[in-house]
């Protein structure tokens, strides 16, 4: 029981953030791969994302391999 609340709970509440996460990509989000390769989303499909990283280069990246949305600066 002690294993399933410090180790498996946290692991699948997290899993579900990700995924409301990735749901709620749009256009012109701010976004960090899991490769550290940071880029703006330009058009998001079903399971792919095209993603442009420097004038005139984008790449078609899975949306699970997205580590995060950057947060705008204030």
């Amino acid at each position: 029981i002690i294993f399933y609340f410090l180790l498996i709970r946290p692991q699948k509440e997290k899993e579900k953030e990700h995924q409301k996460m990735l749901a709620g990509l749009n256009k012109n989000d701010e976004i960090v791969t899991t490769s550290g390769i940071h880029g703006t989303v330009v058009n998001v499909k079903e399971k792919t994302l095209i993603v442009r990283i420097d004038e005139n280069v984008k790449i078609e990246l899975e949306k699970n391999g997205v580590a995060y949305v950057k947060k705008p600066q204030a």
